[in-house]
């Protein structure tokens, strides 16, 4: 099962990678152009990458929740494979949104 951890660290940890290069071009793009599009994607990508930087925080660096996310007994291995899962969909999500963003 730490396989199932570490491979969720390490999705959080590129998805704050990339989105704080998407918030990047969108915030500079926010800054020549000033539409309330580019805004609304940079207000995205700042509250997603909040998201993910709270994730790394309490499941790699919280005492109290890495002890227990990393315990089998106390999460059963399917809720693991879950949040992997949903890990690993946003990550797919934010790839596209950086391919798109790049293009």
């Amino acid at each position: 099962m730490a396989v199932l951890i570490d491979a969720m660290h390490a999705l959080s940890v590129l998805n704050v990678l990339l989105l704080a290069g998407l918030g990047y071009v969108w915030g500079r793009n926010f800054y020549r152009f000033r539409s309330k599009h580019t805004l609304g994607l940079l207000v995205f990508a700042v509250l997603l990458l909040a998201e993910n930087a709270l994730a790394i925080y309490l499941f790699v660096f919280n005492p109290d929740l890495t002890v227990w996310i990393n315990t089998a007994s106390l999460v059963p291995p399917i809720a693991q494979r879950a949040m992997l899962a949903l890990r690993a969909l946003e990550f797919a999500g934010i790839v596209f949104l950086t391919w798109v963003t790049w293009d």
